[in-house]
């Protein structure tokens, strides 16, 4: 059996999941199995694949750290009262009329400051996302409009480790990057924002959000106290302290409101950290305000082992090679756009992270790029425009899976994330004109 033929096959597994709504880990874990049958049959020594994908799998505890945290911070600042803040003060400064727009804006004002879109969606967008419930309106849409918004910082933020990542790897500089993408972006921001408006007319919160705000005070002690955690992330992102930091720092604060402001014991405190946080209360506020807690992330830290080891076997046996092979038949600027879209999209959803997408993009075209004398700085604005935002349409890819899992909804967001396919579009379509235009020059 041919790797393509079983890489093809655990392809197909992956979609059956998740258009059965399974559990992605089962049909990876799955795949796993498959390649490992395959390439023992090849004459790979058992020994040495299980290396390739432990040493790849390596790469992910950093990332299973981070996830953890966010689970964390998402629980705490619900007990600390941060995040019932957030949606107390936000339902009084956001129009009704204009909720999507307002949220897809908001969060990508947020996501440039923080330069990260895990903590854009674990902050502000869960509090957006309790007031979208409230206010009745479909969770898929409102949550498109902030993963799309959270992952314009991600792409175009001088924070953001995405940007860094792609930077190194290309060695260019990052403001330069960072101007060439904002170049890059006003069309599709343009166009979304137009959506937005449209859906914005159609989904206007209902009234029964009010029910939510008189809820709010009865049961958390509100003041601009209690919006400290969310404080410490914004101006520890701008310090540019590391992540990790950013977020245990945060979280000490909001248990220590949790315990003083609030009144919850340590014990509780305890179980809201590991088992997420829940009302025990019969109220329409109880019934928003839960989850998150480090439990809620062990199943996406799951995907995030299986699928790198994956990766390390994929990439050690040298599978894709003929793939490189094909992209240097390409002749066509438009059409060598055209596959880094491909490649990204392929990349995303068998290394079902962001990381590994760019990893594994910059890897397989950084030669054609070489061999059609195009600048390091187009290939890594190809890459910001392709493999970053395609990532979380691919609804078993971390990048997507994290933010749904975060906003309680499902792969149901991805039709309304209109920004992040509009990225790829739109620079296709100016890759295509500025071809035709080069054509008719020299004809």
């Amino acid at each position: 059996m041919s790797s393509l033929f079983s890489l093809t096959l655990c392809f197909v597994i992956l979609l059956v999941s998740v258009t059965k709504g399974y559990f992605v880990a089962y049909s990876l874990g799955l795949s796993l199995v498959i390649l490992l049958v395959t390439f023992t049959y090849q004459g790979f020594p058992f020994a040495s694949l299980l290396k390739m994908g432990y040493i790849s799998s390596q790469k992910a505890f950093s990332i299973i750290t981070i996830l953890l945290l966010i689970g964390v911070v998402t629980s705490i600042w619900m007990a600390s009262g941060t995040i019932p803040a957030l949606v107390y003060y936000g339902t009084q400064f956001i129009n009704p009329q204009y909720f999507i727009l307002s949220a897809f804006l908001l969060t990508c004002i947020i996501s440039v400051l923080l330069g990260t879109s895990f903590g854009t969606v674990s902050t502000v967008g869960v509090a957006l996302m309790i007031m979208a419930k409230e206010g009745n309106i479909d969770p898929h849409i409102i949550a498109g409009a902030i993963i799309a918004g959270a992952y314009f910082g991600d792409r175009c933020s001088p924070m953001s480790s995405s940007a860094h990542l792609i930077a190194s790897l290309t060695k260019t500089n990052l403001y330069k990057n960072l101007a060439y993408l904002m170049t890059t972006a006003w069309f599709p921001f343009i166009a979304s924002t137009i959506v937005y408006f449209f859906l914005s007319l159609g989904n206007p919160i209902q009234a029964t959000s009010h029910n939510l705000l008189a809820e709010i005070p009865q049961i958390f002690d509100i003041n601009f106290l209690v919006l400290c955690p969310a404080l410490a992330v914004f101006f520890l992102c701008l310090m540019k302290i590391e992540v990790k930091v950013t977020l245990a720092i945060s979280i000490a604060i909001a248990l220590f409101l949790g315990i003083f402001v609030q009144n919850y014991s340590w014990l509780q405190m305890f179980q809201v950290i590991v088992f997420g946080f829940h009302l025990h209360s019969q109220t329409q506020l109880a019934e928003a305000l839960t989850g998150g807690g480090i439990v809620s992330m062990l199943r996406v830290s799951l995907v995030v082992i299986i699928s790198t080891f994956l990766v390390g076997i994929i990439v050690g046996t040298k599978t894709l090679a003929s793939v490189e092979k094909l992209f240097r038949r390409i002749s066509s600027k438009s059409g060598l756009f055209l596959s880094t879209i491909a490649v990204g999209l392929v990349s995303a959803a068998f290394g079902c992270t962001q990381t590994l997408a760019i990893l594994m993009t910059y890897q397989l075209m950084k030669d054609k790029y070489e061999q059609e004398k195009m600048s390091h700085y187009q290939l890594a604005i190809d890459i910001e425009n392709t493999a970053v935002v395609l990532a979380p349409l691919v609804p078993w890819n971390i990048a997507g899976l994290v933010p749904a899992t975060v906003l309680m909804t499902d792969s149901g967001f991805i039709p309304y994330a209109v920004y992040l396919y509009l990225i790829p579009v739109f620079n296709w379509i100016g890759f295509k004109f500025v071809e035709l235009r080069m054509q008719r020059k020299f004809e």
